[in-house]
């Protein structure tokens, strides 16, 4: 009921069957027969007439003019009707003797009449009362209108909400570089203003985004060259300490720029996707970190099983390897797990480093961060490694999360969907 769909279709529900309720009970109201003790006095004419006839003329008590009977028939007395039935015939002619019965198989009242002579004359009389079973036929009529109000009241809600559920779709399907795939211009005339809408939205989006990567790309490039030269003449400096300032500090800028132009090409990368074993892929990496003197930092055992996803291999190793550098350099040592489903497979990678602040942890993911404000040189990095893991990882439908351990250290825990 949360939902705004469900919400129109409940008031219109609500509306549909609140004016329909109105409307009935007006027409029950308006169209109702006149009381009993209105209805009365003409029929009360009517039978005065006939007792009197049959009283005149024995000869008409024969069946086909008059029912006359001995005693009254069997049946339940209307005390009411009857009341009415007496104070008529008072009014109209003579007091007499009458009463009202009700009979169990027919619906419609009996009156009997006293005659002076012997016996009762009977008639049926008008049924003023609703019809058997009335309850029953409203009831069906009230569910057979809620029905038909919520057939209704859904189909005018879904025909209502479609531009929001095109928004929500498009939101859901914007791809990790921020495109958003072309929606088709067709259907009403608000379906239509929503899909040009959200049209143009992605082109303007993704002009936005070709221009970004532009500028870091060139910005990234252009600055080789005057760090080259500058280089150059960093090495005439004839005193050593500052010499060794100038290049280390130029050293640093090279690496922001080769970082930057690294972040660009990853988000334009157009690598083959393929069917990639991820535990052969950890192993690669744990033992070409090894070879890097990191072999004392590492721990993995690699599943039996192959546990396969769908990715680029080269841009996911890049990846996952930043994963695991980043564990063994600020954490001392990385224990590596991978776990799985028959729909998920999960990386996690801990290490026992002292953490990230907690109010640091929303931007571990921002280009150029860095836990350390100062950013001082103790430990080697620009702040891209998690920016480029990040965009890569989710690029090929996995998402990255980190957090701290409860006792100490970091956890990085990644996970994919697994190939079919």
């Amino acid at each position: 009921m949360s939902s705004l769909r469900n919400r129109i279709a409940a008031l219109l529900i609500v509306s549909i069957v609140a004016v329909i309720a109105l409307a009935t009970v007006v027409a029950d109201r308006t169209l109702q027969p006149p009381p009993p003790d209105r209805a009365m006095e003409p029929l009360a004419r009517s039978l005065a007439f006939a007792v009197t006839m049959a009283e005149r003329d024995p000869s008409l008590r024969q069946p086909g003019y008059f029912q006359i009977q001995r005693k009254p028939p069997d049946g339940d007395l209307d005390p009411l009707l009857s009341d009415f039935l007496e104070k008529s015939l008072a009014r109209v002619g003579e007091p007499r003797t009458a009463m009202v019965l009700r009979m169990r198989r027919n619906p419609a009242p009996v009156a009997a009449i006293a005659l002076k002579t012997d016996g009762w004359l009977i008639s049926e009389i008008p049924h003023m009362g609703p019809p058997p079973g009335g309850w029953k036929s409203f009831g069906m009529w009230i569910g057979l209108i809620i029905l038909g109000s919520a057939a209704v009241s859904i189909f005018a809600a879904r025909k209502i909400t479609r531009p929001l559920d095109m928004l929500e779709n498009a939101a859901a399907s914007i791809g990790p570089d921020g495109s958003l795939p072309h929606l088709p211009e067709t259907g009403s005339g608000e379906i239509r203003a929503t899909a040009r809408a959200l049209n143009e939205l992605s082109r303007r989006l993704k002009a936005a985004m070709e221009s970004r990567m532009r500028l870091v790309a060139a910005a990234g490039h252009d600055l080789r060259t005057p760090m080259t030269r500058l280089r150059l003449r960093a090495e005439f400096i004839e005193n050593d300490e500052e010499r060794a300032k100038w290049l280390a500090d130029l050293e640093e800028l090279d690496a922001i720029a080769d970082s930057a132009i690294l972040l660009v090409r990853e988000e334009v990368s157009q690598d083959s996707i393929k069917t990639i074993d991820i535990g052969r892929l950890l192993g690669e990496i744990v033992s070409e970190l090894s070879d890097l003197g990191h072999a004392g930092a590492l721990d993995f055992t690699a599943p039996d099983a192959p546990m396969t996803i769908k990715a680029a291999p080269h841009a996911l190793k890049r990846a996952l390897r930043n994963l695991v550098l980043n564990a063994v350099t600020h954490g001392k040592k990385a224990y590596i797990d991978l776990t799985g489903d028959d729909r998920e497979i999960v990386v996690t990678i801990r290490d026992e480093g002292p953490g990230i602040p907690q109010e640091l942890l929303g931007r571990v993911f921002e280009p150029f961060f860095r836990v350390d404000l100062a950013r001082r040189k103790s430990i080697p990095g620009v702040g891209l490694g998690l920016a480029i893991a990040k965009e890569i990882i989710e690029r090929f439908g996995g998402r990255i999360t980190i957090a701290n351990h409860k006792k100490q250290g970091l956890i990085q825990t990644v996970i994919f969907v697994r190939a079919a």
